[in-house]
């Protein structure tokens, strides 16, 4: 009874990390990249394959198929290969795809799959006791803990399906003006005020102001923007930094300054919602990214 249950529980495991992938598929595949499939056609087809393998793997280990877990357990330590690869070039915090679109590289995702991949090498050596008392009970928490993973994977269906209706929606674009603060492409010392974390590419300057009715409404999407590993953000008070909004010529709150790390002004603007500052983000990494692309460009026609 015991072995029945840690097949199932384990089998469910391994579906909902293929339900997960498959709720955000554009997301899982892109990022494989981490991993270094650069090709979009390598890693759509890592990411089938993984898909399918989970998929496969979970359906026998749920059915208590011995040469089934151990292949679960080759798998997770394949996994694990890869998340330590990952962590020694550097890349910590980046995306893994490997529980869904918000899985990142750590150290915390590497024991996880290790510890996976010890549980499925052990599950053939779980006995299989006669039905008692205790059994009972651990029949009703794996039952319970196969209703949780499957909720999971709906609930990961159901936000993919929010996500979808989020980008049919019309962009609301930051009111990027000419004229106010510094000027698209020019180099500012703010920069040295920031502290990036090693997994940060761009840096994010925000312009408040005491008593402003607004700043204070968008706190939780400033809030939101501060987790990502991605970012290096950093909050100037009008009063506080004034020195900074002069030089700068910020014309007012809440105003934002996409920065390369090198103190590139990617873009900037004023922002009265959330969904703005996520534009003015957007705009920033996709000048950043053509500009990157152009360089290398330059330097292949410079090596030619």
């Amino acid at each position: 009874m015991l072995a029945t249950i840690a097949d199932v529980v384990l089998g469910l495991v391994l579906v909902g990390s293929a339900g997960a992938k498959l709720a955000a598929p554009v997301r899982t595949r892109a990022a494989l990249a981490t991993f270094g499939l650069r090709d979009a056609r390598g890693r759509a087809l890592a990411w089938g394959g993984a898909v399918a393998a989970e998929a496969v793997l979970g359906a026998g280990v749920a059915l208590g198929l011995d040469a089934a877990a151990y292949a679960a357990a080759v798998l997770m330590l394949a996994f694990a290969a890869l998340l330590a690869r990952a962590l020694r070039a550097g890349r910590a915090g980046q995306p893994c795809g490997c529980l869904g679109a918000r899985s990142r590289v750590s150290a915390a995702a590497l024991v996880r799959t290790l510890a996976l991949a010890a549980a499925f090498a052990l599950l053939p050596l779980v006995p299989d006791a006669d039905p008692s008392a205790e059994a009972w009970l651990a029949v009703g928490l794996g039952v319970a803990l196969a209703a949780i993973a499957v909720l999971a994977v709906l609930l990961l269906a159901l936000a993919r399906e929010v996500g979808e209706l989020r980008r049919a929606l019309p962009p609301q674009l930051p009111l990027e003006v000419e004229g106010e603060g510094p000027p698209r492409g020019t180099r500012v010392a703010l920069i040295e005020r920031f502290a990036p974390p090693p997994t940060a590419r761009l840096a994010l300057a925000l312009f408040s102001s005491d008593g402003c009715p607004l700043c204070l409404a968008l706190e939780p999407a400033v809030a939101a923007v501060r987790r990502d590993p991605l970012l290096a953000v950093e909050t100037f008070d009008e009063h506080a930094d004034q020195d900074v909004w002069r030089a700068l010529a910020i014309p007012g709150s809440p105003y934002a300054l996409v920065l390369a790390l090198d103190g590139t002004v990617l873009a900037q603007g004023t922002f009265n919602s959330g969904r703005q500052l996520e534009g003015l983000l957007a705009a920033g990494e996709r000048r950043e990214r053509e500009e990157r692309e152009a360089q290398e460009k330059r330097e292949e026609l410079a090596h030619a």
